[in-house]
């Protein structure tokens, strides 16, 4: 059994909590947070031990879940990596780049496993077409939430539009050449919304705007690329595709166009969706990766990318900010 500790019992770790006594080959010794109230709640309702010390729970675990808030990441981390323990961590992977960069260097030196949690990887949405050949050479995405106090210690870009940065760097398989982007701090005293445009040397080009002070929630992504237009719903859990039809739309609704190189046939189709809880799945290719020795999913270096995108359009902002 793979004994696991989670740091961090707020709203998303008892998602986690409740995850991880349904997986399989998992025990769970228990927890460690330093909010009493919170504590007394989570061990009565979950019937695991409160650890009052990050280290103690660290040496009763091989593997350590942390979902502490982000100004905690790397206390927490390189704790668990000196002491060998493998390593979930919630996005970012950690609050600086510099921290970041220390990270990545401890992995490297170490034999563990670190994932982090950019959830949406594993959204169904998103699932639903990992194995078509993605080639975008044009993404839209726009990632709308409503206010809520928690999370705010970081900016909307650390905290909503890194999740749209971390599955554009994985999809687009080109350096960034150019960024460019404007933000506003409205209710905190970081931006609370953004729009940025990210530009690689392949030629593609992705425009973001994330916002958590919007009436509506909405996170959608569209990708344009050669005879194809892909959009992904990550809220609603739906994915449409149009394409020119080829022979592997039989189902597919279509229709016939008239353009300048002759009749072209247009295919739409709903791929299915798979019947998967994402936290659920990325904790279970997180065991995975660590009892079968292979590389997690959503790598440190992963992270780091996700972060150094997300810093750079912070430097951008900041630098439109002063200079406005």
């Amino acid at each position: 059994m793979l004994k696991v500790g989670v740091f961090g019992v707020g709203h998303l770790g008892k998602f986690h909590l409740n995850n991880w006594k349904e997986i399989e080959g998992i025990e769970l010794v228990g927890f460690f947070d330093p909010n009493d109230h919170v504590a007394a709640e989570v061990s009565q309702k979950y019937q695991i031990p409160r650890f009052e010390d990050a280290e103690r729970l660290l040496d009763a675990c091989d593997a350590a879940d942390i979902i502490a808030p982000t100004t905690f990441h790397f206390d927490l981390c390189q704790q668990a990596i000196r002491k060998g323990k493998h390593v979930f961590v919630e996005k970012p992977l950690a609050n600086t780049m510099e921290e970041a960069r220390e990270l990545i260097n401890l992995v490297k030196e170490s034999n563990i496993k670190l994932q982090v949690g950019h959830v949406e990887r594993f959204n169904p949405a998103y699932l639903a077409v990992e194995n078509l050949k993605l080639t975008p050479m044009f993404i839209e995405v726009h990632r709308l939430a409503e206010f809520n106090p928690r999370g705010t210690e970081v900016s909307v870009i650390l905290d909503l539009m890194i999740h749209d940065i971390d599955i554009i760097l994985n999809l687009v398989k080109s350096e960034v050449k150019h960024i460019s982007a404007s933000g506003v701090a409205v209710m905190t005293d970081t931006p609370d919304i953004a729009s940025v445009r990210i530009e690689f040397n392949n030629g593609c080009v992705a425009n973001l705007t994330s916002s958590r002070i919007s009436m509506k929630k909405m996170r959608k992504m569209r990708l344009f690329q050669k005879d194809a237009y892909i959009g992904i719903d990550f809220l609603n859990k739906k994915t449409e595709i149009i394409r020119l039809k080829t022979a592997e739309d039989p189902d597919a609704f279509s229709f016939d166009i008239d353009t300048s190189a002759g009749k072209k046939t247009i295919a739409i189709s709903n791929p299915a969706i798979p019947e998967v809880n994402a936290i659920r799945t990325e904790l279970e290719k997180f065991r995975d990766a660590i009892l079968h020795n292979t590389q997690p999913l959503v790598s440190a270096v992963d992270g780091f990318r996700a972060m150094d995108v997300a810093h750079h359009i912070l430097q951008k902002i900041k630098h439109n900010t002063i200079n406005s």
